[in-house]
């Protein structure tokens, strides 16, 4: 079903009397199933569009829109595939009881991979989803393959009824469909001949394959299902040789990198992470591919905006992983602005000591950070803790928690954003 959640002052749709609570049901006499055949069906000038209003009376809006000018409406959110498999190192097996529901729904999703690049596994796409990903070009997809061979990957997924993912990439890219992917590595499942053979195996599809991250398999004190061997030092650096023996030879043969390892693998590992030019266009940066590299390059490129802010004291919360990383940068910063930077460092209360990114603190990680601290003249702490609704993992809300705290608090990305005054940054 497609449904109209908001209709902008103006704009075409309210002219025709469009009005939020509208189902959306043909165009041009074609079926709408979803978000996708809206914006696929709707890109031509002349539109017959079917519906439904909220007082169940039928209508048709013909419609000659002039080139390039939006329909002026939002749709509610579609109705997300669930996940099939029962991953291990699923994410949302590892979650404690009592969070609010949506964080509870495991998406696997080809839509979403084509809009948002969610990762998804492609094993609930059946014959009429390879038909729509052909005929709307859905390219590139975001695919967690985890391995190619079709044994291993019914293991890693915990599904017997996993479709061959070398068939399915095959057919696709057949189409003109191009990939990123990644693969979750878990030791003993994944990782020495599994792994070369998958390598192998995306590095023959050719430029179908645009990308290939390499992501150590991580767990919270709440992974019930997951019975593995940990991802320790030795393993990271076994997984992370593999990752630069394939880079060179993808450097050598085609000109760019190819795969690459998370930041988290590097960090495991106790290596440096690359600078800037390793990564490329940043692809899989949302992966946890180069993010660290790229916070470092935000903040050098921005530290030339930033205002003197000589004696002010700043807390800087960050999670475990990054805390090492922080001096660094926080040196940085306070040869630009003069002011005093302090770390601190927090232990997930939510997940355990084994997740340590930053962007997975919770409201109650910050409350202990901050309370009590009346010698701070402000505060930043990770932006990725936060949703679009303002509210942390833990279903705090940012604002109240702010609201509780003695000093001001800022979300953050790069440090830039919080401490350049809004109409002075670049490019405002």
């Amino acid at each position: 079903m497609v449904r109209v959640s908001r209709v902008a002052k103006g704009s075409i749709a309210e002219e025709l009397g469009i009005v939020p609570g509208t189902e959306l049901l043909s165009v041009n006499g074609r079926e709408l199933l979803d978000f996708l055949d809206w914006e696929f069906l709707t890109a031509d000038e002349e539109l017959l569009i079917a519906a439904k209003l909220p007082d169940g009376e039928l209508v048709e809006y013909d419609i000659e829109r002039p080139e390039g000018e939006p329909m002026g409406l939002e749709l509610e959110p579609p109705t997300v595939r669930r996940c099939a498999n029962r991953c291990e190192f699923c994410f949302i097996e590892g979650l404690p009881k009592g969070l609010r529901k949506p964080l509870y729904i495991r998406d696997d999703d080809y839509r979403l991979s084509f809009a948002y690049g969610n990762f998804a596994t492609l094993s609930n796409v059946k014959e009429r989803d390879v038909a729509r990903i052909l005929e709307y070009r859905l390219s590139p997809l975001y695919v967690s393959v985890h391995a190619t061979p079709w044994e291993a990957r019914k293991k890693l997924l915990n599904n017997p009824r996993v479709p061959n993912i070398l068939e399915q990439m095959t057919r696709l890219a057949e189409g003109g469909i191009q990939f990123h992917t990644q693969m979750v590595v878990v030791p003993g499942l994944n990782d020495g001949d599994v792994l070369e053979q998958s390598l192998t195996d995306l590095w023959n599809f050719g430029d179908a394959v645009l990308s290939v991250a390499l992501v150590p398999v991580g767990v919270t004190q709440f992974s019930h299902l997951y019975t593995g061997k940990p991802m320790d030092e030795a393993n990271a650096a076994r997984i992370l040789d593999a990752v630069e023996r394939w880079e060179a030879r993808a450097l050598a043969e085609r000109g760019e990198k190819w795969v690459r390892g998370s930041d988290e693998l590097y960090m495991l590992a106790n290596v440096e992470l690359p600078g800037p030019e390793h990564y490329g266009e940043f692809a899989q940066v949302e992966n946890g591919v180069g993010a660290v590299t790229l916070l470092r390059k935000r903040v050098r490129d921005g530290l030339a905006e930033l205002p003197r802010l000589d004696g002010r004291r700043i807390g800087v919360v960050t999670g475990s992983s990054m805390a090492p990383l922080m001096p660094e940068i926080l040196a940085e910063l306070t040869d630009a602005t003069g002011a005093r930077f302090e770390l601190i460092s927090m232990t997930n209360s939510l997940f355990g000591p084994t997740v340590t990114t930053a962007g997975l603190l919770v409201g109650a990680d910050i409350r202990r950070a901050l309370e009590g601290r009346h010698d701070l003249d402000l505060a930043l702490i990770p932006a990725e803790t936060i949703n679009e609704s303002g509210v942390f993992l833990d279903d705090e809300s940012f604002i109240v928690l702010r609201e509780s705290l003695p000093m001001p608090v800022y979300p953050s990305y790069d440090f830039i954003d919080a401490l350049v005054p809004e109409g002075e940054r670049a490019g405002v």
